[in-house]
């Protein structure tokens, strides 16, 4: 295919909302961000404990969870694998091949970027308002609450760089997803597939919108930190 035909398919796909297009798009959006919820729970509160509380094996932790930021996917699709299919732990839950288990997969591959970033955050406010906060008795949780509620921009920043990796992921959704069209199929697998069938017409409709989104997180994710800036500024004011 030639590359200005390409380029023509692609752009006609995008602007009459080509039905399978929206589809994988769709499923795509619906796949990272219910994987980003989840991350956001367990990762912001992981994250929150890591930076305000002392306990035994806190440094063991912090090193293991900066570990798994290397994580490489195509090992954490084999382990979601191998766990769901019929002969593993979970197989009887038949989840594999379903968008579930490439949210179990997404989950596993942005939670320590959630945990690390946004313990990193925390720990630097814990440590510029800890004596403030213990003069007025806030102690434990209620800390923790404090200053995930202050650090609220830089921790939306945070979850939106979770999504972006979550978004842009192909090999362990790939694995555990299956690539079945209709059901699995997300926008990063289908260029994979497409790509190598020769039909680059949708594969760059998709590319342009994959790229279009994470401008959008980049534009959104400044937004927030110039918020945040502002709000330091006025509150030291």
């Amino acid at each position: 295919m030639e590359f200005w035909s390409a380029f023509s398919i692609a752009f006609e796909l995008i602007s009459s909302f080509d039905t399978n297009l929206l589809e994988i798009v769709l499923l795509s959006l619906r796949v990272s961000i219910s994987a980003l919820l989840i991350s956001a729970i367990i990762g912001l509160s992981v994250g929150a404990v890591l930076a305000t509380f002392e306990f035994a094996g806190r440094s063991t932790l912090i090193i293991i969870v900066n570990a798994l930021l290397a994580l490489p996917p195509v090992v954490v699709g084999l382990v979601v694998y191998m766990m769901l299919s019929n002969a593993g732990p979970f197989g009887w839950l038949q989840l594999l091949y379903s968008p579930f288990a490439m949210i179990i997969a997404q989950v596993i591959l942005i939670t320590p970027i959630v945990i690390a970033l946004s313990r990193q955050a925390l720990e630097e406010l814990n440590t510029t308002y800890d004596e403030q906060l213990r003069s007025l008795g806030v102690h434990g949780f209620e800390k923790a609450r404090t200053l995930l509620f202050e650090a609220r921009y830089a921790l939306l920043t945070v979850l939106l760089a979770g999504f972006g990796r979550a978004i842009s992921e192909v090999g362990a959704v790939i694995i555990v997803g299956g690539n079945i069209n209709h059901v699995t199929r997300v926008m990063t697998t289908t260029i994979a597939l497409e790509t190598s069938k020769g039909d680059l017409g949708l594969a760059l409709a998709l590319g342009i919108i994959l790229l279009a989104i994470a401008v959008i997180v980049n534009i959104i994710a400044s937004s927030f930190k110039q918020l945040e800036g502002r709000y330091r500024y006025a509150y030291a004011g």
